[in-house]
């Protein structure tokens, strides 16, 4: 039998947002003095913890920065305000600190899998180790003030990130997101809000965060993205059992051996590919030891990850010369012991 359950879950993040008390929020910062006082202060907050480097964003290139984002280390705010922003980046680059992207700070952790707890318990230590050398912005009654009012309370989003083929490829999503809705949790694309769901890339994070307290937050985070499993497993089963199943199976194939051949690849078709490529190793029609592997892929081979492993600027050509090459390579790596 298939374990059609492997593969849905790609990977979970933990994120909080602070302000610091005796601070207008980024969106009013004007003075630029004011906004690296700031970085200043939180960044020698973290000293002991050496590990982390600080990058200013005013001396990032714009190709750097893509590259930090599209390895979700930063988001597409704090590129557009990199005048007075900065982030933290641990050397594992699983945990990332911004600093003044709409809060003072936005602290996140992403780990591998399902597991809210990890990623929580990982971020809430250091959160703890900030808040003993300067005081965060609290209501008795609101809790953690924020820019936004979304934020209010205990600042905390928990978000998981899940490859749900059969859901899209049967017409669900949209039921499935007005449900997700309706629990006060949120369907978005792989980068978040605004973002498209690439890949069948989609994340599930929660919208509520006054009133509630951050392990019940994890909870409802938790049961909902098991639930999405269960009905992503089924319509698994489904796509192998229905009328379209030997065309499905095709398509996994065909998208195999295209990115096994191929010469060039331009990004929105491998991503197009490489995800159906991951749905036939998950529907056992394509053999990989590691379907996890292709997860990480789909990063690596993202424009400016291809710039910075090459270190130099490489043309859109050699860019996708590139990709298929390497894409080729990882994936005939992978099945060499599935054959």
């Amino acid at each position: 039998m298939v374990n059609t359950s492997e593969g849905i879950v790609v990977s979970t993040r933990v994120r909080l947002a602070r302000n610091l008390e005796g601070f207008p929020f980024p969106s009013h910062l004007k003075d630029e003095k004011q906004a690296k006082e700031i970085i200043r202060l939180i960044s020698s907050g973290l000293s002991k913890l050496s590990e982390f480097r600080l990058q200013y964003m005013d001396t990032v290139s714009d190709e750097q920065a893509v590259c930090l984002m599209e390895n979700h280390l930063i988001s597409p705010k704090l590129i557009k305000n990199k005048r007075y922003s900065a982030a933290l980046i641990n050397g594992e680059e699983n945990v990332s600190i911004m600093i003044n992207e709409e809060d003072h700070l936005r602290e996140q952790c992403i780990v591998k899998g399902l597991d809210l707890k990890l990623a929580y318990e990982t971020m809430s230590e250091i959160d703890n180790h900030i808040s003993k050398s300067m005081k965060f912005a609290f209501d008795e009654q609101l809790g953690f003030l924020t820019a936004c009012p979304t934020n209010l309370g205990t600042g905390l989003r928990a978000s998981v990130m899940q490859f749900l083929p059969a859901l899209t490829m049967n017409g669900l999503m949209p039921k499935l997101i007005r449900s997700v809705s309706r629990l006060g949790l949120t369907v978005r694309g792989m980068y978040g809000e605004g973002s498209d769901a690439e890949g069948f890339l989609y994340q599930i994070s929660n919208e509520v965060t006054l009133g509630v307290t951050e392990d019940e937050i994890l909870q409802q985070v938790g049961d909902v993205v098991k639930k999405v499993c269960a009905l992503e497993e089924s319509e698994r089963r489904n796509l192998m059992r229905c009328d379209r199943s030997l065309d499905i199976q095709d398509e996994c194939m065909r998208a195999y051996g295209v990115l096994t051949n191929c010469a060039k690849v331009s990004t929105t078709e491998f991503v197009k590919l490489i995800s159906k490529v991951k749905l036939g190793a998950c529907l056992g029609y394509v053999k990989l030891t590691d379907v996890s592997e292709i997860d990480r892929l789909m990063v690596k081979l993202r424009p400016t990850n291809i710039n910075a492993a090459a270190q130099r600027n490489l043309t859109p050509l050699e860019r996708d010369i590139y990709r298929a090459r390497c894409a080729a390579a990882t994936l005939k790596k992978l099945s060499a012991h599935g054959e």
